[in-house]
C-alpha cells in the first residue's frame, strides 16, 4: 500500500495529475437554483424505480456535500445491502465507491457471505499505485485517480494518511474486512470483453440492476466540475426469489471456485448458452437475458434478438436513450416500425452519434464513410428522422442509459449497451419489463432529456461528412484504373490486426506499451470496428480521430 504524502499531491497540483480538477481542495460548494421537482410517479411494490438525475427528489452527495436533484444511487445499494441476512453478491465493472463498501465490510464481518466480481483493469486499490505509475496513466484513468484523491483526503489537508486510505479506498475496505474479489481472467484468460455486469443480488430474494458502475462520475458526478450530476443512470430494486435465482446461477458461473480455487470461472463466451428466461413480479412481466452469444449461434438467439423481439411488437411510439447504438439489426427494425408509422425518437450519447459507426447517423439518414468503405450492412434510413439527438446535460456528464420504453409499457433496461461488442462479447445483463407502471418512470426519464435536446445533424458533422465523402470520391477516381487497394494522402494504412509491433508503433500516440496491448488484444479478437478500437485501455478519442486515415482492420 502507499502512503501518500505532500509530495506526491504536490505533483497533482503542479499539473502532473491535475485534470482541470478546479484546484487541489477546492471549497465545497452547493449546486444553485434547484429545478421545481416533478410530484413523484407510483412505484410498483415489488420493482421500483430510481434515477440519479430525477427531477422528483432531491439530495446531498456524500463528497462535495452537495445539495441536488436525483435519487441517490449510492444509498440505495448500501441500504439494500445493510439489510442482508445471509449473502450479498456483486458483480460491478467498476467498484470504487467507500460508502457501498463500508456496508459489504459491515455484513462480511457479520459473518454473511459476501462476493465480488470486477473487470479485471479496475481489481486494483487506487492507493496501491506508485507515483512512476500515476505518470504513465492515459488522461482517462488520470482523471479517474485524481475523484480518488479528492474523496479520500477527507480533511483537505492536502495528503492521505494511512486511516484516510483505510476509510476511504474501496478496494481496501474489502479487502480488510476479507471479502473475496475474482475477475474475468479467473477463467484463465486475459480477461473477456469487458465484464460489464452492474448487479447486486441479496438474500437469493432482491436484485439491483442498474446501469451505473460503482463510481462517484457514473452517480453523483465529477469532481471537477461543480455542476455535474453524474452520467445519467438508472437502477431498479427487484423483490423476486425467482428473479434473483437467474442472477445467482450467472454470478455462480462466473464465480466458479473463487479465489485460489481451478480455474473453472467461465466468462464471456465460455459461459453457456442460456435463452431468455421469463419471470412474473407481481403485476410485471420480466424477460432476462445474460451476455455475450457466441457468433457461431443463430443471431435469433442473442439478446440483441430480444431486444429486436421486443422493438418488432411497437404499435405507436419507442423512445430510446442509449449510450452506444451500432447494431445494425436493431435499426432496420426501427426503421420498418418508422414506415409502419411508429413514432421513433432517440437520444444517444454525444461521444458517440456521430461516429462511422453509429446507428445514430443511419436513423438521420447519413454515412460517415471509415476509410472510404461503408461498414457491412449499412443502411442510411430512406426517410430520416428529424426526433434523433443528443442531450445537453452538465458537463462532463455522459448520457450512459442503455434503455428503450415501447408504447408506454414495456422497458428494456440493463448493463447491455446496443452494440455487437456487447452482443458477442462481453458479460452483460438485459431485462425486458412489460409493466405500464415502470414504464411510465422510463418515459418521464425520456422526455426529461428529450426536452431542449440538440436534434439531427450539426453542420460541423455535416461538413465533415461532406469532406469526407470528396475526399473518398477522388481516391477511389485516383484508384479506378488500379488493382491497389485506396490509400489516403498516399499513405499505407496500419492494419491493426496484421500490423508489427514496429508498423503500430508508427501510429500517433503508440508506443511499445501500447503497440503491445493492440497486439495482445487482436490475438484474443481481431479488431472489426472503430468500437472495438475505443474499447482498448489507453485508447482515447482523441487517439482515434487521429487514426481514422491511418488504419485500416
Amino acid at each position: 500500500m502507499t502512503v501518500f504524502d505532500d509530495n506526491l499531491l504536490g505533483l497533482c497540483c503542479a499539473g502532473l495529475l491535475a485534470i482541470a480538477l478546479a484546484g487541489c481542495g477546492q471549497a465545497k460548494q452547493d449546486v444553485q437554483n434547484l429545478p421545481p421537482s416533478l410530484p413523484p410517479l407510483p412505484q410498483d411494490a415489488l420493482l421500483q424505480v430510481y434515477f440519479n438525475q430525477s427531477l422528483t427528489s432531491n439530495y446531498t452527495e456524500p463528497y462535495r456535500a452537495q445539495t441536488r436533484p436525483g435519487d441517490d444511487l449510492e444509498k440505495l445499494v448500501a441500504e439494500a445491502i445493510a439489510s442482508a441476512g445471509s449473502t450479498v453478491d456483486v458483480a460491478v465493472q467498476e467498484f470504487r465507491l467507500p460508502g457501498i463498501a463500508r456496508q459489504m465490510a459491515d455484513r462480511a464481518r457479520s459473518g454473511i457471505k459476501v462476493r465480488l466480481i470486477v473487470e479485471h483493469l479496475y481489481n486494483r486499490p487506487w492507493s496501491d499505485y506508485t507515483a512512476q505509475e500515476l505518470v504513465k496513466l492515459p488522461d482517462r484513468e488520470r482523471d479517474r485517480y485524481s475523484e480518488f484523491l479528492q474523496l479520500a483526503d477527507t480533511n483537505k489537508d492536502g495528503k492521505l494518511s494511512p486511516e484516510e486510505i483505510k476509510q476511504n479506498d474501496a478496494f481496501v475496505i474489502l479487502k480488510d474486512a476479507g471479502i473475496p474479489v475474482i475477475d474475468d481472467t479467473a477463467d484463465g484468460s486475459k480477461g473477456s470483453g469487458l465484464m460489464h455486469h452492474k448487479f447486486v443480488v441479496i438474500d437469493s430474494k432482491t436484485v439491483i440492476v442498474t446501469s451505473a458502475n460503482f463510481t462517484t462520475s457514473d452517480i453523483h458526478g465529477d469532481f471537477k466540475t461543480a455542476a455535474s450530476r453524474g452520467n445519467a443512470n438508472n437502477l431498479l430494486q427487484i423483490a423476486s426469489p425467482k428473479l434473483a435465482q437467474l442472477f445467482t446461477q450467472e454470478f455462480n458461473i462466473m464465480w466458479g471456485d473463487g479465489p485460489g480455487g481451478k480455474p473453472d470461472s467461465k466468462f464471456g463466451i465460455k459461459k453457456p448458452f442460456r435463452s431468455a428466461q421469463k419471470v412474473i413480479v407481481g403485476n410485471a412481466t420480466i424477460a432476462v437475458q445474460f451476455s455475450p452469444t457466441s457468433a457461431t449461434l443463430p443471431w435469433e438467439k442473442s439478446v440483441n434478438s430480444l431486444i429486436n423481439q421486443t422493438l418488432a411488437k411497437a404499435k405507436q411510439s419507442v423512445n430510446l436513450a442509449l449510450f452506444v447504438f451500432s447494431a445494425q439489426r436493431l435499426s432496420n427494425t426501427l426503421e420498418l416500425e418508422s414506415r409502419r408509422g411508429v413514432a421513433v425518437r432517440a437520444l444517444i450519447d454525444s461521444n458517440f452519434i456521430y461516429r462511422p459507426y453509429s446507428e445514430g447517423l443511419d436513423m438521420m439518414g447519413a454515412t460517415l464513410m471509415q476509410d472510404c468503405r461503408l461498414e457491412s450492412d449499412n443502411r442510411p434510413w430512406r426517410k430520416p428522422l428529424t426526433t434523433v439527438g443528443v442531450p445537453q446535460l452538465p458537463m462532463g456528464d455522459r448520457l450512459h442509459h442503455k434503455f428503450g420504453v415501447i408504447d408506454g409499457k414495456t422497458v428494456i433496461a440493463g448493463s447491455h449497451n446496443w452494440s455487437e461488442a456487447a452482443n458477442h462479447r462481453n458479460d452483460e445483463t438485459l431485462l425486458a419489463i412489460e409493466s405500464p407502471t415502470v414504464a411510465a418512470h422510463f418515459e418521464r426519464e425520456f422526455d426529461r432529456l428529450y426536452k431542449g435536446a440538440i436534434l439531427g445533424i450539426p453542420h460541423r458533422i455535416k461538413q465533415r461528412i461532406d469532406a469526407k465523402k470528396k475526399e473518398c470520391e477522388s481516391v477511389q477516381a485516383a484508384s479506378k484504373f488500379s488493382d491497389a487497394k485506396p490509400q489516403i494522402s498516399g499513405k499505407k494504412l496500419v492494419n491493426l490486426n496484421s500490423a508489427t509491433q514496429e508498423e503500430l508503433e508508427t501510429l500517433p500516440g503508440v508506443g511499445s506499451k501500447l503497440a503491445q496491448k493492440i497486439i495482445a488484444a487482436r490475438e484474443k479478437q481481431p479488431f472489426q470496428s472503430w468500437e472495438d478500437v475505443e474499447n482498448l485501455p489507453g485508447v482515447g478519442n482523441k487517439t482515434v480521430d487521429k487514426w481514422r486515415d491511418l488504419v485500416a482492420f
